[in-house]
């Protein structure tokens, strides 16, 4: 879907389907949605846009009162450059470092990882509202 249309599309489905009364699993794919060439002709994804992504999906899930089920996240264990920033702060230039996908760039592990502490302080946040009644699921 992209980051730049989450917050305003997704919720409108999300009505659709509850209001249909059938039962799905929410799932945000925020890396297909996100892909963009570099400036320098890579294939490539920018991790704020990964992340922008996955906020507005728990955010819109969260205001609708309904359950983010789960995140489709291509990463890799190994130290690639095939996407942009996160903490290393990767750049087109750097892209050609270690660019080794054959198809679609991947998070690298310390960008997996710092998606991974956000993703668990999001559900983290949504479990304590919920504890507390303020009605998120």
């Amino acid at each position: 879907m992209g980051c730049e249309r989450i917050r305003d599309v997704l919720p409108e489905i999300v009505d659709a389907v509850e209001r249909s009364g059938h039962q799905v699993v929410w799932q945000c794919d925020p890396m297909h949605g996100n892909t963009r060439s570099s400036g320098n002709g890579y294939k490539t994804r920018h991790f704020d846009h990964i992340l922008d992504e996955v906020v507005g999906f728990f955010e819109v899930h969260r205001g609708l009162g309904t359950h983010p089920g789960g995140l489709h996240i291509e990463l890799t264990g190994d130290e690639v450059t095939e996407c942009l920033g996160g903490a290393q702060g990767i750049q087109d230039a750097d892209l050609p470092d270690r660019y080794e996908t054959a198809c679609d760039p991947r998070l690298n592990t310390q960008q997996s990882i710092e998606l991974a502490f956000i993703v668990a302080e999001l559900l983290q946040a949504a479990a304590v509202a919920s504890s507390v009644g303020v009605g998120v699921a």
